[in-house]
């Protein structure tokens, strides 16, 4: 019993200081986008290489990474930024960056199961986005 209590506590301070961490070296960024949600498959990415992202990373289902419009890359949303989604748990990494057309637009990426992307369709979400403190 005492065991199973001190790894209860071990476990609750390192989640404590994990999250507490991110609040002390980041200043969060808010920002209302638009957020559809896309797939690592042939028709929606690449036919010669669906799992490859625009930054040259291997994405595979179960990865908590976003695209993000190119005008969003100006507003300090670059590769490997923090993004907490306000409709999601978990702090996502920007890993893709979509095509041009689009603006002031998150893509999340969901796996290969399409109906879920369908499914959450295209909403207006509330994301903030980390910024080195002492970089601003």
């Amino acid at each position: 019993m005492i065991k199973r209590i001190i790894i209860l506590f071990i476990s609750f301070t390192v989640i404590c200081c994990k999250d507490k961490g991110l609040e002390e070296k980041y200043d969060w960024v808010s920002l209302q986008v638009t957020a559809t949600a896309y797939n690592s498959i042939p028709y929606q990415t690449s036919y010669e290489h669906p799992a490859i992202t625009a930054w040259g990373d291997s994405i595979k289902p179960g990865l908590k990474w976003i695209a993000v419009s190119r005008d969003l890359l100006n507003k300090g949303l670059g590769y490997n930024t923090m993004v907490k989604i306000d409709t999601f748990e978990g702090v996502y990494l920007v890993k893709d960056k979509m095509h041009s057309r689009w603006k002031n637009r998150i893509d999340i990426y969901m796996g290969e199961n399409v109906k879920k992307a369908k499914e959450w369709g295209r909403r207006k979400v509330t994301i903030e986005y980390a910024i080195l403190k002492d970089s601003l």
